[in-house]
């Protein structure tokens, strides 16, 4: 009976003949109701826990009328229900989305670790912004063979007084009483500049964007081989703990086999005690062992760029298989694939094209702009321009005057001038006035304008040529760069596949050391049961034990991290764990 489910839908259609049913019954069990929290009517599963008929048939219609209540109200307020349940789920999220940290599943792959560290990790994300600027700086680059344009306009007031000119005032020169002045002007350009190390800047904008992008690549490898010695340590802290929790349990048993003997004879209290001690030393391990596993979690969703409270399953086992790579084989793979040498050949080729940029120094350079421009200026006041036209028109006047006295005296004089109309008139007032309201935007234009010129650089000291000489040097330096690339990869490899199949082969010694030890402490635990052993000798069996475990995990995870740092090296994955 025990775990059984009772269908509700036949306690809906039938509850008294279900009563009657069960009332006969007198076990030692329990009914209850199971909700599942889903659209579907909770199930009802017995438990254990009543005696006779009368207290089954009276839980069992409180049962009933309890699951036909929730059912009402669960079909009353469905729509209240979702609601709290997305309020809920909203409430939960926001730590997660305030800190701007990705959610880790439950179940944590090695790969899924990997994904989620390449989006999130600070280091990772700060070096792919230097590729954002390559790409922009490459932009640029090519921005600079495109012509110029420019608008400009400005706008300038001068106030009223006396202006100087060198050492002649303005009132010397009969400009008395100046007023204030609104002046504008605009001024519009176009140009285009050509010379050498525009026509280069392009090509090694691209390179350097290779070499970024190398960079790049070579972040994510050293990330790689980070969080994979990261979730291996995370592997290797929860193998300890539960080597150590073994080993409390072998404590324990210890204890038990020693409180025995002492109880019939064959031990003393002195064994009892030394087992005691055991049990606590193991208890303490066991603490330091669960301190360690949280740690190195946390270290793990560190480099993640995760939420460090998270305790996600780590799913990715990790077994040790022979290996039968060849040191000259990934060396010819590393070749192509190694990071580090990507990124130091990817600043041998800027450094190359760095030395063309240098020579580009010594080319001509073109130059062709044009231009228009004008100007507008508007006094306060046009009054001492309208007493200028006034003046000059009363002294046309009485020169007019004057020609006409002196022509008078001649023996056939002509006929006078009509001096009258040499009077400056209201229209001409009226004229200045209206050239004089041109502020801000009704400007005189200048004559346009247009220039082109060949500048051929000849003689300017040795800057150039210290220019060249110091981009070969750099040149040379990334080359030797390369070189020690290549032969410090050389050397990794064949010290890395040697200590790979070290470490393999320790792994098999300790595997069958452990086995050994295994054995070891079963004979002894019997003998010790039988009383042809003492204590001392059983807890050095014990302590063999422990040695062999911890020497077998040490050598499993040594494999581990030494075919990781080979795959570092080497630059490609060498296992599907």
């Amino acid at each position: 009976m025990r775990g059984r489910k009772l269908d509700p839908r036949e306690v809906r259609r039938d509850p008294r003949r279900l009563l009657r049913t069960l009332a006969a019954v007198n076990v030692a069990g329990d009914f209850g109701v199971n909700g599942n929290g889903t659209a579907g009517s909770p199930s009802l599963a017995y438990r254990g826990g009543f005696s006779t008929g009368r207290q089954v048939q009276y839980r069992l219609r409180r049962m009933v009328l309890t699951n036909n209540t929730q059912l009402r109200t669960r079909r009353a307020r469905p729509v209240l229900t979702l609601l709290t349940a997305l309020s809920l789920l909203a409430i939960a999220a926001l730590p997660a989305a305030a800190a701007g940290q990705e959610r880790v599943p439950g179940s944590l792959s090695l790969e899924a670790a990997l994904e989620i560290a390449l989006r999130n990790n600070p280091a990772m994300q700060a070096t792919r912004n230097d590729v954002g600027v390559a790409n922009w700086n490459l932009t640029a680059a090519y921005g600079q063979w495109l012509p110029t344009a420019s608008l400009s306009s400005s706008f300038s007031w001068q106030g009223t007084g006396e202006q100087r000119f060198g050492s002649i005032t303005a009132e010397q020169l009969g400009f008395g009483d100046q007023p204030s002045f609104l002046t504008s002007s605009y001024s519009a350009n176009v140009g285009f500049q050509l010379n050498g190390s525009m026509l280069m800047a392009p090509g090694q904008a691209r390179r350097n964007r290779d070499a970024t992008r190398a960079q790049v690549r070579s972040q994510e490898a050293a990330i790689r081989l980070g969080l994979t010695s990261a979730y291996l340590e995370v592997l290797r802290q929860t193998e300890g703990l539960r080597l150590v929790e073994q080993e409390l349990e072998t404590a324990q048993l210890n204890l038990r086999l020693a409180q025995g003997q002492q109880e019939i004879g064959s031990g003393n209290a002195i064994d009892v005690q030394q087992a005691e001690v055991a049990v606590g030393r193991a208890e303490v391990q066991v603490l330091r062992s669960q301190t360690g596993v949280r740690n190195s979690r946390v270290r793990l969703l560190q480099q993640m760029g995760a939420d460090p409270s998270a305790e996600p399953e780590l799913v990715t086992a990790f077994t040790v298989t022979e290996p039968d790579w060849t040191a000259d084989g990934l060396y010819r793979v590393a070749l192509g694939r190694n990071p580090g040498l990507e990124a130091a050949r990817a600043s041998e080729s800027a450094s190359s094209h760095g030395v063309h940029m240098a020579r580009s120094s010594y080319f001509p350079s073109v130059s062709i702009g044009a231009g228009l421009s004008g100007f507008t200026r508007q006094a306060s006041n046009t009054r001492s321009q309208e007493a200028q036209a006034i003046a000059a028109g009363v002294g046309a006047v009485q020169q007019c005057q004057s020609l006409n006295q002196l022509l008078s005296g001649l023996p056939n004089p002509p006929r006078p001038q009509d001096c009258s109309r040499l009077v400056t008139s209201q229209s001409t007032l009226d004229a200045i006035r209206e050239q004089n309201r041109g502020f801000p935007f009704d400007f005189t234009n200048s004559p346009p304008s247009a220039s082109l010129s060949v500048s051929i650089p000849i003689f300017q000291g040795l800057s150039r040529q210290q220019r060249v000489e110091s981009a070969r040097a750099q040149l040379f330096d990334a080359r030797f760069q390369v070189r020690q690339q290549e032969l410090a990869l050389r050397a990794d490899i064949e010290t890395r596949v040697a200590e790979v199949r070290t470490a393999y082969e320790t792994s098999l010694i300790e595997e069958r050391n452990q086995a050994l030890a295994d054995e070891q402490l079963r004979l002894a635990q019997e003998r010790y049961r039988l009383g042809l052993l003492n204590f001392i000798a059983l807890s050095e069996a014990v302590t063999v034990k422990a040695r062999a475990d911890r020497d077998r995990l040490y050598a499993i995870y040594t494999y581990h991290d030494a075919v990781a740092n080979l795959e570092s090296v080497v630059g490609i994955p060498l296992r599907n764990p």
